[in-house]
Formats: structure tokens, sequence, C-alpha cells
């Protein structure tokens, strides 16, 4: 069995989200039989090369990346490992870059026939002259993930709020039209979809709160929706990611409105290059659907690790 660091933590509005995810890794793995070591990352990376890359030699045979957010999902700890050297889960810099990137993400989706929402990059300051499309709208920082900052802007909504909310998340954000009906989402491991589970948020839409909090969102799996919509999300979760070039692990995040005839109604919203590995997080669940326990997951991640070159 292999010795396995597992890096969590981080310094993203994410972080807390990241430790929890990463200590059920932890014990899935030593569960499985592996010997496991805890690292909580922070922003020194003299200290994290010295973890991975000991100068007295040694260090982990892999490294089980369970960050979520900026640093940890968006290329850059993904960077560091392939200079490093040391094999890692999920996907590598490019694909974990271009997914986290929203507006990258969806001009490759579209570009191999995958539907996205209507949406529009803008500035974020030009929230304050007036809605930048019909309401209801969805606004979304442009690099940020679990919901970290969204905001669905209705009628009677205050804008100037919204806008003074994505502040801390940069200068641009991304604007979506508002996709009503069903909230869908597909694991794929490797080169297969899993399943699809239909999300039901007894808050107003699928935010932080909702995927966080137990017993806020019901999860039906396999989702109950027809047939012909649950295989094309199905076949879009699996183009998504390949067509990233992801490997390992993701989860496609998806809408359907269900007012439209067939599957015209479907979208694709973003790929989850790191999807939560909490205790209620989606990608594991479906996993147990499919018969594959807590433990046997962690051990195809690790199996299923990139070795850099």
């Amino acid at each position: 069995m292999s010795t396995v660091a597992v890096l969590m933590g981080g310094w993203s509005p994410e972080r807390e989200v990241s430790l929890v995810s990463g200590k059920a890794c932890a014990e899935g793995l030593r569960e499985g039989g592996h010997t496991v070591i805890e690292y909580d990352v922070r922003r020194d990376l003299r200290a994290l090369v010295e973890f991975l890359r000991p100068a007295a030699g040694g260090g982990p045979d892999v490294v089980f990346n369970a960050m979520h957010g900026k640093y940890g999902e968006d290329g850059c700890i993904q960077g560091v490992l392939e200079i490093l050297g040391v094999p890692y889960t999920h996907s590598g810099v490019l694909a974990s870059a271009i997914a986290m990137d929203k507006p990258m993400s969806r001009h490759v989706f579209t570009s191999i026939g995958i539907r996205v929402a209507l949406g529009k990059v803008v500035e974020r300051r030009s929230l304050a002259s007036g809605d930048p499309m019909p309401r209801p709208y969805v606004v979304k920082p442009i690099d940020q993930g679990s919901s970290v900052g969204v905001h669905i802007v209705r009628e009677g909504d205050n804008l100037a709020a919204v806008e003074a909310a994505e502040a801390r998340y940069g200068e641009k954000v991304l604007i979506e039209k508002f996709v009503p009906g069903r909230e869908l989402t597909v694991a794929i491991m490797g080169d297969k979809a899993v399943a699809v589970t239909e999300l039901r948020p007894r808050t107003r839409f699928y935010d932080y709160e909702a995927k966080y909090t137990d017993g806020v969102t019901e999860h039906l799996i396999p989702a109950p929706i027809p047939t012909e919509v649950y295989e094309q999300a199905r076949q879009w979760a699996l183009m998504a990611h390949q067509a990233l070039g992801c490997t390992g692990l993701s989860r496609a995040d998806l809408r359907w409105d269900d007012s439209l005839p067939g599957t015209s109604g479907l979208v694709v919203l973003e790929l989850n290059t790191q999807p939560g590995m909490t205790p209620l997080s989606l990608a594991p669940e479906q996993a147990k659907w499919a018969g594959i326990s807590w433990s046997q997951l962690m051990t195809w991640m690790v199996d299923h690790a990139r070795r850099p070159a």
C-alpha cells in the first residue's frame, strides 16, 4: 500500500469544506490500508515543498488533493506537484485551470456542441448602472467553486447589494440567464458517467448552504427524469470531462427546464475537477449507489493518480 499525503485546507473561501473533505478522505484511505499523512496547506511554499520532498529523502508516494477553490483547484497546486514530480489525484494543470475559469470552460463546451445558459462576462462595477440582462439572471464570480458568491437576481432584488457582495471576488463577473426547472449533477470516474442525481434544495436555490448543511437538500438518485434527458446529461458530462482533459474524478452540474420539450431545456453549468468529498457530497454518493464503498473510492482515486513525467 502507498504512503498518501492528503492536502487540505488552503486559504480560499472553501477552506472549511476542504478540511472536512480532507479528514473524511484520510479516514477512507486508512480503511483501505494506506499509510496517511494529513497536511493543512498554508500560504508557505517552502514548507509545502519540504513536506513533499524532505531534504533527508522520502516523502509521500502519492498526494491526495482534497483542496477546493482557488490555488487548490485551479492548477496552482497541481503545478507545484508537477514540478516536484509527485503523483497526485484528480486533473492536471491545464484541465484544472480551464474548468475553474467559467467563461473559458463555457467556450470549450459550446465548441463541442454542449448547450450552456445564455451569458456574458461584465465588469462588476457595471452592475451599479443597471441590469445587464432581463431578470431573473445569475451573477457568479468567474473563478470560484461550491456556489461561493453566486446570486440569483430576481424582481425586487437590490442590485447594489449584489455588486458590493461581489467586490471580494474580483473586477469581472459572469452573468447567466436563470434557467428554471431542476438541478442535476453527474459524477465522472475515469471514462464513465456514473449516474444523474436530482437535487431539490429546500432553500431558494442550491447555494453554498444547501450543499453543505445536512437536511437542506434532498438528493434523488437516479434522477426521476425522462430517459432521454438522463442519458443526455450523462453524455454531456462525459464529453465535458474529456474535452477539458480531466482525469480521475470530476462532477458536472446541469440545469433542466422541464417546461421545454425533450432535452431542449438542458444546459451544463460547470465542471468541478475537485468535487466535494464531505459526507454530504454528491460524487461519493453516486459511487456508493454504483456499489463502490468509501474506502474503495479512495483507493481507486489513488490508483488513478496522475504521474508527472
